[in-house]
């Protein structure tokens, strides 16, 4: 099975939250918009600390760095391509415009890690993100207080 680990990122703006998710690149996904944003994640490389993981994948995927701020812890999730999440929200604020995303090829071609990051409050969350990921909207709103 794959593991996968991600951050959530958190703001709070006119006394909400908003999360900040992101819609894969690539002509797979090009069509693709309720269900097929994520959170920002990557595969688990072996011996790798899964916080670590989301970290470094977050770093590669957007070009921003996190803030030294605690970690909400999520848990898990899988998704029903079998594919296990693992997650934690961090509070931090980013410009959607200086997005600097990583790259993949594919058939000789390099696309966008992520074509697009938007901010944006827990109904439109939900509704955008592949289902599984949807729960980790919920579990934050659990554990923070909205002001």
């Amino acid at each position: 099975m794959t593991v996968s680990a991600g951050v959530l990122p958190f703001r709070r703006s006119n006394g909400k939250i908003e999360v900040l998710i992101a819609h894969p690149g690539g002509p797979f996904w090009a069509r693709r918009h309720r269900g097929a944003w994520s959170i920002v994640k990557g595969e688990i490389d072996p011996g790798e600390d899964p916080q670590a993981t989301a970290r470094r994948e977050f770093e590669e995927e957007t070009g921003w760095s996190l803030p030294d701020r605690p970690w909400i812890p999520l848990g898990r999730v899988v998704q029903k391509s079998g594919k296990e999440v693992l997650a934690w929200a961090v509070e931090a604020d980013f410009d959607p415009a200086t997005l600097r995303p990583g790259t993949f090829t594919l058939g000789g071609r390099a696309y966008p890690e992520i074509d697009q990051v938007k901010w944006c409050g827990p109904d439109e969350a939900r509704e955008l993100l592949n289902p599984a990921q949807a729960a980790f909207v919920d579990r934050l709103l659990e554990q923070i207080e909205p002001g």
